[in-house]
């Protein structure tokens, strides 16, 4: 996140197709980490026009003339704009969506010839700001934060995820001026994990974007052969320790849960970009991998023998502040969001065209407080850390009829929706959904935290066998 207090995102992505998914969506996700403790809101950004609309990061001096008319979106800011506002994702009145960003490392030879612009340059921080409310299409994204890259440079290394109704792009910034897409195949998924992932660019296809004289820069510095394929992530990118015990491990755990039939290893360098899934993907099996900690593998954190010595970082961490799946099918958005670690939330299905935002939803500040929904699932995700293997069955439970509830509200209101044509009254019942897909999650989950506090009462280290005759 923040470069200067929260320190960069270590985040992980997950982007898949409309033929990969069960439903035919186009979805595309990240799990945002940074600290243990730093809220985040939920934000309905209305539609507005506004004169001279200027943008001026607080995070560095990057700033930007933008376009008088703002369309509507979701997002998920921090709970202070102190250091910048970190939008981070959510879906706009064009059904485009975009999360930004998957923080990424560019080696020493291209940094030597086009450094990064850490003063002026483009960060996290700005992104979703300046791009999501201006764009159609989720191609139009991938060109309108390109063209601000190479005319006012990029502040670090990263990933940025756009998707529409119809397809999902991935894109990433390697150098202070050069850039990279690849549209996803739609029969395909990718999942990435602080690296530059993108593989060989093949530049007759139409499913790749990249930066101006991308190729010629390349050559002219001597960063690559002309006689070889052009591989971005072995121009551009690293191959180092950090990569082989923190970043590769979690691509291949959510490649094993999606193709399980491919035979690979957590060190595997060479991990392909887009995988075709062994079974059409759900939301819920997209949820499974950003809430995965090696699940069921001699890796898993839960497991007390990898307690202070884990082998590998996995996909759901402490420091996880929000996960997100944006959904997008036909007329229909979900921009499901789960506070907290993933592991111990649930991803609620709201609706981003909503104009009221659930009153937990939009507080919390640093310091624990008990009307804030980050806070109510933070709390519950800390009480069974003391003991994961005696209190992972009350969490697990709750999330299961949870999860089971608001699948079904999500879809009683589907069908209201679906019968309402009046505009006004459309906006009402989508509010009413989201008020009450919020708080069906917050209140189980405050039951919980009362079931798990009245029983840790008795795990005191001051506990003694008390004689009953005395």
């Amino acid at each position: 996140m923040n470069t200067t207090v929260v320190g960069r995102s270590s985040c992980t992505s997950i982007l898949i197709g409309k033929k990969a998914s069960l439903s035919g969506s186009v979805i595309i996700g990240r799990n945002e980490d940074a600290k243990t403790a730093w809220p985040k809101h939920l934000a309905f950004n209305q539609h507005k026009n506004v004169k001279n609309n200027h943008f001026k990061s607080k995070d560095n001096k990057f700033e930007i003339d933008l376009p008088e008319k703002i369309f509507s979106y979701s997002s998920t800011p921090e709970w202070t704009d102190k250091y910048g506002v970190f939008e981070e994702d959510g879906i706009n009145e064009y059904h485009v969506a975009m999360s930004a960003t998957e923080s990424a490392y560019a080696n020493d030879r291209v940094m030597a010839v086009d450094p990064f612009n850490t003063e002026k340059g483009i960060l996290e921080e700005a992104m979703v700001t300046v791009v999501l409310p201006y764009i159609k299409t989720a191609k139009e994204g991938v060109i309108r934060l390109g063209k601000i890259v190479e005319k006012h440079g990029a502040a670090e290394a990263d990933g940025i995820l756009f998707a529409d109704r119809d397809e999902a792009w991935y894109m990433e910034i390697g150098s202070g001026h050069h850039w990279v897409a690849q549209r996803i195949p739609d029969d395909s998924y990718a999942v990435v994990a602080n690296q530059l992932a993108i593989q060989e660019i093949d530049f007759d296809s139409d499913n790749f974007l990249y930066s101006n004289n991308l190729q010629n820069f390349v050559y002219n510095n001597q960063l690559w052969p002309k006689d070889k394929p052009f591989i971005w992530r072995d121009i551009f990118g690293t191959h180092d320790d950090s990569d082989l015990h923190y970043n590769t491990p979690r691509v291949w755990s959510g490649q094993r849960l999606l193709t399980p039939s491919a035979e690979q290893k957590p060190q595997n360098l060479n991990l392909p970009f887009t995988r075709k899934p062994d079974a059409p993907i759900s939301a819920q099996d997209a949820q499974r991998v950003l809430s995965d900690h090696f699940n069921n593998t001699v890796y898993d954190l839960t497991n007390k023998k990898n307690k202070d010595q884990p082998a590998f970082r996995p996909i759901s961490v402490a420091t996880t502040q929000e996960s997100h799946l944006l959904e997008l099918n036909g007329e229909d958005m979900i921009h499901w969001l789960a506070m907290g670690v993933a592991a111990q939330s649930v991803y609620i299905p709201f609706y981003p065209q909503g104009t009221k935002v659930p009153s937990t939803w939009k507080n919390g500040k640093e310091t624990y407080s008990p009307n804030s929904a980050y806070w109510v699932f933070k709390l519950a995700g800390v009480l069974v850390d003391r003991d994961w293997s005696k209190y992972g069955t009350a969490l697990s439970n709750t999330q299961n009829s949870t999860n089971e509830k608001l699948l079904q509200i999500r879809h009683q209101y589907d069908e209201k929706l679906a019968k309402e044509n009046d505009p006004a009254k459309r906006t009402d019942l989508i509010n009413e959904a989201n008020a009450k897909l919020a708080k069906t999650a917050t209140d189980a989950y405050k039951k919980l935290t009362a079931k798990l506090i009245t029983e840790q009462t008795g795990d005191s280290p001051l506990r003694f066998q008390m004689d009953p005759n005395l």
